[in-house]
C-alpha cells in the first residue's frame, strides 16, 4: 500500500483534532455520584497511605517537635486542634504522642496541668482514623477516669479536638439512667467512663461488644490502680481483649510490676518529663503551711476566706460530712463570697451544675473533698487551701495542682496540727517539695466558735452534721497508715468538738486491742470510777455516774424526730459536760439515798411489791414503783404468753403457726396425720352440730311455752305480763307520744299518710309501668294482697287513748 500523500495526511490530522475536541467536551461534563465517591475514596486511600508512611518513618527517640502541625496527624485532627487553639506541644506531649502513634504501650508521668489529656486523646483519634474505624466495628477506644468530674472534662476536650471526625463518642458515668445509656452504647466508637459504671455495662448490656478494642487509656492511673478501684478494674480488664494498646498517664505514676501485669502491658515505654526537676509541683506555685491546732482550724479558715473575698479558692477537707458542715455553717454567717460545696454523695446533676458554676465564676470558694483533686481543670484558681492534711505526698501534689496550671501562677496553703508538722515535712523533703512556714497576723485572727455554737443550738440538722463531721474526721485519722504523722492520741478532740458547736464530744467506738482487753478485765469499782486513764488517747470515755446533767445537756440529748432516726441515737453523748450553766447546791450519793429510805418489816430498805407469780421486788422510789407496775415492765415477770386471734363474733382462738419440717417429720407419716386431722375435725363438727341442734330445740320449746302462756292468760282474762310485747299503754305522762305513734299506723279508708293528713309524710311509691300484659296478673294481685295482710275497716278515726286500746285489742283478737 503506497504511502499517503501530503494531501491525504491533512484530513487525518483534522480528524484527530476533532476527536480531541470531543474528548475535552466529554471531560467537562459533571461526574456522577458514583464516580465522585470513587474518586474521593481513592484520594482518601492515597492520603491514608501517605500518613501511614510518615508514621512508619517516625523515630520517637530522635523526634523533636515543637508544634502539633509538625506531627504526622490526619487533616481532621489537625483542624480540630487548630480550631481549639492548641498549637504548641508541652514536654509530656513531645515524648508521649510519637510513641503512642507508633502503637507502643506508654507510662506517662508529668506535673499537673502539663497537658496529659491531649497526650492520649490525639493518639486515640489517630489510631481509629488509620484503622478506618466505623460504627459497624463497635467500640475502638476506652478511656477510664477515677472521678466523674475528670471524665466529663476529658469528654469535653474530646468533643473539641474531634469535631471534624466521624467517630461517635459517649460519656458513661454514674448518676444517669442505665437503660438509656445501654441503648446508645452499641453505636459508640469511643467511650469515656468511670470504672464502676463501665463494669456494670459490661456485665448487663448485651449489645456492648469490646472484642475489637484497639486502645485502652487510664487517666490518673495511680488512683485508678489503687485499692479503691482494684476489684472493679480487674473485673473490667477481664472483658477486654489481650491484643490492644494501653496508655497510662498520671502526675505520680505507678511502676509496680504487679500493676503493669494486671493490665497486660507489653514492654511499656516509661516517660517522666519532670522526674529530674527540682520539684514535683508546678514552678509557678507558691507553697505555704500553717501550724494550726485542731480546735482552731475553723477560725483560721473563716479568717482566710474573709480576707480573700476577691479570689477564686478551693478548700479541701478529708470527708464529705466535714464539707457539708463547713458549707452550711459558713454560708449562714455570710462571708462575702459565693460558697459552693462538692462531694461524692451528691447527685450527678448537682455535681455537674456546681462544676459549671465554679468554672464560670470570677470570685468563688469551693469546699470539696478529693473528688476534685485529680485532673480537673478549673481556670484561674488563685488559692488551694487544705484544711486537713493529705494522706500522702501524692495526694498533696494532686490537690495543689488545681492552681498554677499551664505555666501560670498560683498559691497553696496547708493547715497542719502541731503533731503532724514534723512527719509531713520529712515527706515533703523526700519529694523535693519547697514549702514555707507562715503565721497569721494578729489583726486577722478571729473566732467564730460562739456563732457556730449558736447555730448548732438552734438547728437540729446542723447539730447532726457537726456530730457526723466529728466522727468522720476521727475515723479518717484512725484509718491512716502513717502513724508517725496521724496520731489520734495527740489530737485535742474535746476542743475540736467544742469548735464544731457541740457541748459534749460524741462517742466514737474505735478502741485499740489493748484497750479492749483492759475494758474486759477491769473491776466493777473501776467501771464506776469514770477515770480518764482507762482509755487514754481514745475518743470514747466511760460514763461518770456522779456527774449531773443540766437542762441544757438534756436539751441537746433530746430525740429529734424530724432529723434523727433510731439508728443515730448512738451519736448522743453519754457523759455530762464540765461547763455547767446551773450548778447544784447539794448532790446526794448512793449512801445518802440509802440512809434516807425507810425500812420494811424485814429490815430491807424500800417498798416490797408482789408481782405476777408471787415474786417480790424491793422498790426504793415511787417512780420505779410506777414503772415496774406498767404492762410493758411486767411482761418479763409474767412469762411468755400465747398469741390469740378473734373471729367476727368476738371469740378468741389460738393463732395457727406453721411448723418446720423437723416437727412435721416427728409427728408421723403424712397420710396418718391427714387421717388424724380429718377425724379430729369430724369430732369438732359433730360436737358443734349437736350444740346447734340443742340450742334450736331449746328456742322452739321456749317459744312454744310463751305462746301457751299467752293463750292461758287470754282465756283467764288476765292482764299481760310485764315482759309481754302486747303490753297495754297506760295513762301516763307518755300518753301523748303513744297517741302520736298510733295515729301514724296505716288504717283502711285513710289517705295513706298515717291518717292525720300530715303533708310532711312521704308519698307512696308509684308502680312501675310495663309495656306488656301478663295473663296471670289477676291471680298475682290476689296473692299479693294475701301476703300484705288483712285490712280492717274503721268507721271513724279514734280520738282518745281508750279508743286506741279497744282498736288494738280487736286487732290482737283477730
Amino acid at each position: 500500500m503506497p504511502p499517503p500523500t501530503n494531501g491525504a495526511a491533512r484530513p487525518q490530522k483534522s480528524q484527530k483534532s476533532h476527536k480531541a475536541k470531543q474528548g475535552s467536551k466529554t471531560e467537562s461534563k459533571p461526574m456522577s455520584k458514583t464516580e465522585s465517591k470513587t474518586l474521593k475514596r481513592k484520594r482518601d486511600q492515597e492520603s491514608l497511605a501517605a500518613l501511614q508512611l510518615r508514621v512508619d518513618e517516625l523515630d520517637p527517640k530522635t523526634a523533636d517537635y515543637d508544634k502539633f502541625s509538625a506531627l504526622p496527624l490526619s487533616s481532621e485532627t489537625a483542624r480540630g486542634l487548630d480550631a481549639s487553639h492548641f498549637e504548641n506541644l508541652t514536654d509530656i506531649q513531645k515524648k508521649a504522642i510519637p510513641l503512642a502513634l507508633k502503637g507502643l504501650d506508654v507510662l506517662g508521668a508529668a506535673k499537673t496541668g502539663s497537658g496529659k489529656t491531649l497526650a492520649f486523646l490525639t493518639p486515640v483519634l489517630e489510631k481509629l482514623y488509620r484503622a478506618q474505624w466505623t460504627s459497624l466495628d463497635g467500640l475502638g477506644a476506652l478511656i477510664i477516669s477515677p472521678t466523674r468530674e475528670l471524665a466529663v472534662q476529658i469528654f469535653e476536650v474530646l468533643r473539641k479536638i474531634g469535631r471534624y471526625h466521624s467517630f461517635s463518642a459517649g460519656l458513661v458515668i454514674g448518676g444517669k439512667n442505665l437503660k438509656e445509656e445501654a441503648e446508645r452504647l452499641e453505636r459508640m466508637n469511643i467511650l469515656v467512663c468511670t470504672p464502676g459504671r463501665m463494669l456494670q455495662h459490661l456485665d448487663q448490656t448485651a449489645g456492648l461488644d469490646v472484642t475489637n478494642l484497639q486502645i485502652l487509656v487510664l487517666d490518673e492511673a495511680d488512683r485508678t490502680l489503687d485499692m479503691g478501684f482494684q476489684s472493679a478494674l480487674d473485673a473490667l480488664v477481664e472483658h477486654l481483649p489481650k491484643e490492644r494498646q494501653t496508655l497510662l498517664f498520671s502526675a505520680t505514676q505507678s511502676k509496680r510490676v504487679s500493676d503493669l501485669a494486671r493490665l497486660s502491658l507489653k514492654d511499656p515505654e516509661y516517660i517522666s518529663v519532670h522526674e529530674s526537676a527540682a520539684s514535683a509541683t508546678p514552678v509557678g506555685l507558691s507553697q505555704h503551711y500553717l501550724v494550726v491546732p485542731l480546735p482552731e482550724k475553723l477560725n483560721t479558715l473563716w479568717g482566710f476566706i474573709r480576707s480573700n473575698v476577691k479570689t477564686k479558692t478551693i478548700v479541701f477537707a478529708s470527708s464529705g460530712k466535714q464539707v457539708r458542715f463547713i458549707y452550711e455553717s459558713f454560708r449562714h454567717m455570710q462571708p462575702g463570697i459565693p460558697l459552693l460545696h462538692l462531694h461524692g454523695k451528691q447527685k450527678q446533676l448537682a455535681r455537674m451544675e456546681i462544676n459549671r458554676r465554679f468554672l464560670r465564676a470570677e470570685h468563688s470558694c469551693l469546699i470539696t473533698t478529693d473528688v476534685c483533686a485529680r485532673g480537673v481543670d478549673f481556670p484561674s484558681v488563685d488559692w488551694v487551701v487544705q484544711v486537713d492534711a493529705p494522706e500522702d505526698v501524692d495526694t498533696y501534689i494532686h490537690r495543689v495542682g488545681r492552681t498554677a496550671r499551664n505555666e501560670k501562677l498560683g498559691k497553696a496553703v496547708l493547715f497542719l496540727d502541731p503533731s503532724e508538722e514534723e512527719g509531713m515535712l520529712q515527706r515533703f523533703e523526700s519529694k523535693r517539695i519547697p514549702i514555707v512556714k507562715i503565721t497569721v497576723k494578729e489583726n486577722k485572727k478571729t473566732s467564730v466558735a460562739a456563732k457556730i455554737q449558736d447555730q448548732v443550738f438552734h438547728s437540729t440538722e446542723l447539730k447532726y452534721l457537726a456530730q457526723k463531721a466529728f466522727i468522720s474526721y476521727t475515723r479518717s485519722i484512725s484509718l491512716q497508715k502513717d502513724k508517725n504523722v496521724f496520731d489520734l492520741r495527740a489530737l485535742d478532740l474535746e476542743g475540736f468538738s467544742r469548735s464544731l458547736g457541740l457541748p459534749q464530744m460524741p462517742q466514737v467506738k474505735m478502741p485499740r486491742p489493748e484497750d479492749v482487753r483492759k475494758l474486759k478485765n477491769r473491776s466493777r469499782a473501776e467501771m464506776s470510777s469514770g477515770s480518764e486513764d482507762e482509755l487514754e488517747g481514745s475518743a470514747a470515755k466511760p460514763k461518770n455516774k456522779q456527774e449531773v446533767r443540766t437542762k441544757y445537756d438534756k436539751m441537746f440529748e433530746r430525740q429529734n424526730q424530724d432529723v434523727l432516726s433510731v439508728h443515730y441515737q448512738n451519736l448522743r453523748p453519754e457523759e455530762a459536760s464540765d461547763d455547767e450553766f446551773f450548778p447544784v447546791k447539794r448532790q446526794l450519793g448512793d449512801d445518802d439515798l440509802d440512809a434516807a429510805a425507810p425500812k420494811n418489816s424485814d429490815g430491807v430498805r424500800g417498798k416490797v411489791i408482789t408481782v405476777h407469780g408471787g415474786q417480790e421486788l424491793v422498790i426504793d422510789s415511787k417512780r420505779r414503783e410506777k414503772l415496774i407496775q406498767s404492762k410493758k415492765k411486767m411482761l418479763k415477770y409474767q412469762g411468755k404468753g400465747t398469741k390469740t386471734v378473734f373471729d367476727d363474733e368476738g371469740q378468741a382462738h389460738s393463732l395457727y403457726e406453721l411448723g418446720d419440717y423437723d416437727d412435721f417429720a416427728q409427728a408421723g407419716p403424712a397420710e396418718a396425720q391427714r387421717r388424724r386431722f380429718v377425724e379430729e375435725e369430724k369430732d369438732k363438727v359433730r360436737e358443734v352440730d349437736d350444740d346447734d341442734k340443742a340450742a334450736a330445740k331449746a328456742r322452739r320449746q321456749e317459744k312454744k311455752m310463751k305462746r301457751k302462756e299467752r293463750e292461758r292468760a287470754e282465756l283467764a282474762g288476765e292482764e299481760p305480763s310485764k315482759g309481754d310485747k302486747r303490753a297495754q299503754i297506760g295513762t301516763s305522762e307518755d300518753a301523748q307520744d303513744a297517741l302520736d305513734f298510733l295515729r301514724s299506723l296505716p288504717v283502711a279508708g285513710g289517705d295513706g299518710d298515717g291518717g292525720d293528713g300530715d303533708d310532711d309524710a312521704e308519698p307512696p311509691k308509684k308502680k312501675a309501668k310495663k309495656w306488656f300484659q301478663d295473663e296471670s296478673e289477676d291471680e298475682a294481685e290476689v296473692t299479693r294482697k294475701k301476703k300484705r295482710g288483712k285490712v280492717i275497716e274503721v268507721a271513724e278515726m279514734p280520738d282518745t287513748l281508750e279508743d286506741y286500746e279497744a282498736l288494738a285489742a280487736g286487732l290482737l283478737d283477730d
